[in-house]
């Protein structure tokens, strides 16, 4: 590796050190401030790494966080909640921090200013690095061990500090802190190497060169919008006349939107974004937590991604091999293909009716499923990544066949929790063998399985570790990966890898190619990732263009948190070990889970809203699609609530947002004939434009770290600016009275029509059926379709929009009630169990005839409630069913005291 630095360069000290620290292998090479050492950027970088494949990092920070992970120091010294706060503080440090530090180092070097102005751009972020250390009471940021945090926060600082005139006493644990870190063996090597006279003085006349940095900030990313006062004293007079000026420019300012050829394909200078959502099992139909852990968040970022004018193609479709399908097909007497095709179609119908914008939604039983998994498994295989062993395997006597892990269920033997699967535990999160669980259970007949001997294949994954580190260490320092994502993956290598089943004893699914192993075929976690590329297959011949092209494509994963260490893990050594250069996933998004109210989803119980029965509650689709995305769980678990979703609904979207939009046309049709009036801008509404501006900047900011909760929350703050400008300016007074006061309405209504403008095209990944409607009411021309960081005046004096109606109704408490009573469930099983009664349902009929008699004549009771209140079919038959195996139980034990006597 090849580190481009230059002497009196703060960033060049950073990535000094940091190489140092970790005893990075690079060779230094010394550039002028000037050089341009990145071939496809205009402006030159005061740091550049690069790689030996020739990728270049030219971040500071990324560059200091992939030497740490390259080495290993983070995985190992760090936990989440380490790592978390690190990645908050490089996030800080570029935003808050760097600004403030470049406008105090002009000022001392180029104006030659002292003392207190230099002190007072700098004290606040000094003053929270002060409470941060004396808050964790360690002698580091993060903990008892240094991190890249502490290097290159030392190295943005050092400049200043290193004259301790700027360091106020009375911050003692930020100057115990400095001091300890410049006492450091690398931090020295560093400075000697990059703060030298002859650097100082060249980084003189580089600033000299360079106008003087910008002194005013934006405010910092929050969920909820800060006061207007404390907004406005981020803003100059300057910053709000260019402002204002953009706007007046236009929609001819805007890009002109792009709309790709079929089949969709990378192109040359374009930003090439591949979008792929876990592949949801055919068999399961999804509840509204499997919608928002996978689908419905990739489709919000597709379509952003597609108003950013970004080269974009979303692709998804159903996971259909292994004993989940077969095991289905024998429940509803159909084959394995005939329940694939089954529900295929109604995993397609929830999606549509979601509104979710696949570029192409395919399938994994396909021809090219088939060759392009044994293909890998060649490569594979030739390369000496595969290895044999025998497999101790529970099987199910009583069913007569191998039990695959997810079918399988006892207690954890890390954890001890009960419920944990034959391939995870869903509480601890470790990977379980079925064979480890303590007392197991076959989930298909609750009968005890028993352990039988197997010959299978296995991927070696700590053969593959290192190519593994080195991949992971680069994208993760390059990339937006998700906190849990990073731990999850980051607790894998930890605990070191070890080899990976990757065949079954199964009929359904792909075949093994290979002699000894021709009546088996692949696992479904080998298998499954495998079916992104075969679905791009099936949507072009060209799909390597895409699949086999890491320089020209970002790949963005969505997944909730249990599939992580397949896609982060398995999937890439799978591919690693082909020796083919595929594209690997740069940014990895997973979401925690989503409860309901209280408790879990539950088909079988009827508990919970599932995809097929969101669209009977009457509820429209946006109303879903905002409320899920809305309480998305990025950082943790969130619960679905009936009451939250009807509050909501309510204050929010119709109050907020839709009260909005409707007053703004309403004012023009009523007032103006439905013509856009002429807009005088005075100074306020150039301000309310500034702020407009910078909420949307905030909007990008977000969803390009593909935040998208909270960038939700910057739509609804625009909406409540509008609401606000409305209010305090009253034009349906001023419209009464005299010429300028008419003007003055003309002007408020003119620019609050084109904020409700701004926000259907924002709103359009969220809430795409209103985005539409908005668009159509107020006649927006298609070409405004397209996001940038610019507010311009779209609907011009004179357009001409359409018939105003309002866009949201209100959700009453009634009907809300009514919707939690039917998705309630309330069978037996929803209840805690007695031991006895845990026993009846797994099918020990250890309950005596009483005890079960009672049992069958609640369960009654209850089946003919569900008939009396018209309740949903499927909870019905739900109900019905467990009652059948009451009744079956009772029958059992009545044979049985009979023998008895």
């Amino acid at each position: 590796m090849k580190l481009h630095l230059s002497e009196g360069c703060p960033a060049g000290l950073k990535g000094l050190a940091a190489a140092k620290a970790t005893g990075a292998p690079v060779e230094l090479q010394w550039v002028s401030h000037e050089a341009h050492v990145v071939p496809f950027l205009t402006h030159p970088q005061s740091l550049v790494l690069q790689l030996e494949d020739g990728t270049f990092l030219f971040s500071t920070n990324t560059i200091c966080q992939y030497f740490f992970r390259l080495s290993g120091k983070e995985i190992s010294d760090f936990g989440q909640e380490q790592s978390d706060f690190i990645n908050q503080l490089f996030e800080w440090e570029a935003t808050e921090l760097e600004p403030a530090l470049s406008a105090a180092l002009y000022l001392l070097l180029v104006q030659e200013k002292k003392g207190e102005e230099i002190l007072g751009i700098i004290k606040k972020p000094l003053n929270y690095i002060e409470q941060t250390l004396t808050k964790k009471s360690t002698p580091y940021l993060t903990g008892e061990t240094e991190s890249a945090a502490d290097i290159v926060l030392w190295g943005s600082l050092f400049p200043l500090l290193k004259d301790e005139s700027f360091l106020p006493d009375e911050l003692q644990a930020l100057r115990k802190w400095f001091q300890t870190m410049s006492l450091k063996e690398y931090c020295k090597k560093a400075v000697e190497a990059i703060w030298t006279p002859k650097g100082l003085l060249a980084l003189k006349v580089y600033l000299q060169k360079h106008p003087a940095p910008n002194l005013t900030f934006e405010k910092p990313a929050t969920n909820e919008p800060k006061e207007e006062e404390s907004a406005q004293r981020h803003l100059s007079e300057e910053d709000i006349a260019v402002i204002a000026e953009v706007w007046s420019r236009g929609s001819a300012s805007l890009p002109k939107p792009w709309k790709p050829q079929h089949p969709i394909l990378p192109r040359e200078g374009m930003k090439n974004v591949l979008i792929t959502s876990a592949l949801p099992y055919v068999n399961n139909v999804p509840h509204l937590g499997n919608i928002i852990g996978c689908v419905l968040s990739a489709d919000t970022f597709a379509r952003y991604c597609r108003l950013r004018n970004w080269n974009t193609l979303y692709l998804c479709g159903t996971d259909e091999y292994g004993t989940a399908t077969e095991t289905k097909a024998m429940e509803e007497g159909l084959t394995p293909q005939q329940i694939c095709d089954k529900y295929y179609t109604v995993h397609d119908q929830i999606y549509k009716w979601f509104n979710i914008s696949f570029d192409f939604f395919g399938r994994t039983t396909t021809t090219q499923q088939t060759t392009i998994a044994q293909n890998i498994f060649h490569c594979l295989l030739e390369r000496n990544y595969l290895l044999t062993e025998t497999v101790d395997q529970l099987k199910c006597e009583k069913c007569e066949r191998f039990l695959a892990d997810r079918f399988v269920e006892g207690t954890c033997p890390f954890c001890n929790y009960e419920e944990a699967r034959g391939d995870q535990c869903d509480k601890c999160g470790k990977l379980i063998n079925a064979t480890e669980l303590k007392k197991p259970v076959c989930k298909v007949c609750q009968g005890t399985p028993v352990v039988r001997s197997s010959q299978h294949l296995f991927l070696d994954l700590p053969k593959l570790e290192e190519s593994l580190e080195k991949w992971l260490a680069l994208s993760q320092s390059t990339g937006d990966w998700t906190p849990n994502a990073r731990y999850i993956t980051r607790s894998w290598i930890r605990d070191g890898l070890k080899p990976r089943c990757i065949t079954r004893d199964l009929k359904w699914g792909t075949p093994v190619p290979l002699d000894g192993f021709r009546d088996k075929v692949f696992y479904v976690w080998f298998d499954a990732p495998i079916g992104y590329l075969s679905i791009a297959a099936n949507y072009t011949d060209q799909w390597e263009k895409w699949w086999k092209n890491p320089e020209q494509v970002q790949l963005y994963n969505f997944m909730a948190k249990d599939n992580v260490p397949f896609h982060s893990v398995v999937f890439p050594c799978t591919l690693l070990g082909t020796g083919d250069k595929y594209t690997l996933v740069n940014h990895l998004i997973a979401t925690e889970y989503l409860n309901y109210e209280d408790g879990k989803f539950s088909k079988s119980r009827g508990v919970g809203v599932f995809g097929d029965m969101a669209k009977d509650t009457g509820i429209p689709s946006d109303i879903w699609r905002f409320y899920l995305l809305y309480l998305r769980p990025e950082s943790q678990d969130s619960a679905f609530s009936w009451t939250d979703l009807m509050t909501k609904n309510n204050s929010e979207l119709l109050n907020t947002l839709g009260n909005f939009i409707n007053r703004a046309g309403s004012f023009v049709c009523k007032f103006f004939g439905g013509h856009v009036p002429a807009m005088e801008l005075n100074q306020d509404d150039k301000r309310l434009l500034a702020h407009i501006t910078l909420e949307l900047r905030q909007y990008n900011h977000l969803l390009e770290k593909v935040k998208i909760r909270e960038a939700l929350r910057s739509i609804l703050n625009m909406a409540r600016h509008g609401n606000h400008y409305l209010q305090v300016n009253e034009p349906w007074k001023h419209i009464k009275g005299s010429e300028a006061d008419k003007k003055r309405a003309g002007t408020v209504i003119g620019v609050a029509v084109n904020i409700a403008s701004l926000l259907s095209v924002v709103l359009q990944p969220y809430m795409p059926n209103v985005s539409a409607t908005i668009q159509q009411q107020l006649c927006i021309p298609a070409h405004c379709n397209v996001v940038s960081n610019d507010f311009v005046c779209t609907l011009p004096a004179g357009h001409q929009i359409g018939t105003v109606t309002p866009l949201f109704q209100k959700l009453e408490a009634e009907q809300i009630e009514n919707l939690r009573k039917r998705f309630g469930g309330g069978q037996l099983e929803d209840l805690p169990l007695k031991p006895k009664q845990k026993a009846a349902a797994n099918g020990d009929s250890t309950l005596g005839s009483k005890e079960l008699q009672d049992e069958v004549a609640k369960q009654d009771n209850y089946v003919q409630q569900l008939k009396a209140q018209k309740a949903e079919k499927q909870q019905i038959d739900a109900a019905v069913s467990k009652l059948g195996e009451l009744q079956k139980q009772l029958s059992l034990a009545g044979g049985k005291e009979k023998k008895k006597k």
